[in-house]
């Protein structure tokens, strides 16, 4: 078997860690809104990747995230959680409003025939997970702090940052990143964030910088690793999820542990309508709920 690796731009011989075995990880939905058919074309490829590897004798554990915190509005770690956007524009709790949209997306990739992963994880049940984590990056001299929150220093790793960026990549992430005038670096996230002083947020937690929640990238690095190991076989994920978002998730890691994530990187390209791609932002959605209205 042969796999695009978004890590190395080539066509490689699929070689497993161990004889047989693939342990694959999924980026899952972030649980705030209805997923819409352009994620789930994402969800289709990981799949087909899935039952084609059991055709061909691999015994597969698949892990998928479920993101109910830290996703916030902005690449830039500016603007609100999409979960505390959801739950005041739907007037529930944010608890609600993920266990809401959790049950709807499995429904989905039911009436879709997808199979469900062997393995589910909320973010919000790996946060003494993720603190731990961020505890080891700030020993090793990673971490600075900054009003908003403490931050990884994308510098530290010099030309090891950025690995899954090719040249167009580049220059677009330098355009999609706002600036934060107290960063000490464009490309520098947040990996905890802190609750703001004047306001109550639903989801917040203690931990040794202050009260607050995790960054979004931060997830997918203690879930991937705890449940299948580092290095695993395969990541997957959508296409945008190349420039920041997996790009971060290798950075940590690889301070961290001194090891790959992840041998393989595989990603899913945007479902196309007419001239653009299809996304909330765009407000082009197409949810699976609506196909089955329009008879498909």
């Amino acid at each position: 078997m042969k796999l695009y690796n978004s890590i190395t731009k080539k066509l490689e011989e699929f070689i497993p860690i161990k004889s047989k075995e693939a342990g694959i990880y999924t980026c899952g939905p972030t649980v705030y809104w209805y997923a819409h058919i352009g994620n789930f074309r994402t969800y289709i490829f990981e799949d087909i990747l899935d039952r084609a590897m059991r055709y061909n004798g691999y015994q597969v554990k698949r892990v998928m995230n479920i993101t109910d915190v830290g996703h916030l509005t902005s690449d830039s770690d500016q603007g609100q959680d999409k979960l505390e956007k959801g739950a005041a524009r739907e007037h529930k709790t944010v608890w609600e409003v993920a266990e809401f949209y959790t049950e709807a997306f499995i429904k989905d990739m039911k009436a879709l025939n997808i199979k469900e992963p062997e393995v589910w994880v909320r973010a919000t049940d790996t946060i003494t997970d993720q603190i731990e984590l961020i505890k080891l990056l700030e020993e090793k001299g990673y971490t600075y702090i900054i009003n908003d929150g403490v931050y990884f220093d994308t510098t530290k790793l010099g030309d090891n940052y950025g690995r899954l960026w090719s040249e167009a990549e580049r220059k677009e992430l330098r355009a999609r990143i706002e600036e934060n005038k107290e960063k000490k670096n464009p490309a520098d996230f947040a990996l905890w964030k802190f609750s703001p002083k004047n306001e109550q947020r639903q989801m917040e937690w203690d931990s040794p910088w202050g009260i607050g929640f995790p960054g979004w990238h931060t997830e997918c690095v203690v879930m991937g690793a705890k449940n299948l190991g580092i290095p695993f076989d395969i990541h997957c994920g959508g296409i945008d999820h190349i420039s920041i978002h997996h790009t971060n998730e290798i950075a940590q890691a690889e301070a961290a542990y001194g090891l790959k994530l992840a041998n393989y990187w595989l990603h899913g390209d945007f479902l196309v309508l007419k001239d653009a791609k299809m996304s909330k932002s765009a407000n082009n959605i197409t949810t699976v709920a609506i196909l089955k209205d329009k008879g498909y």
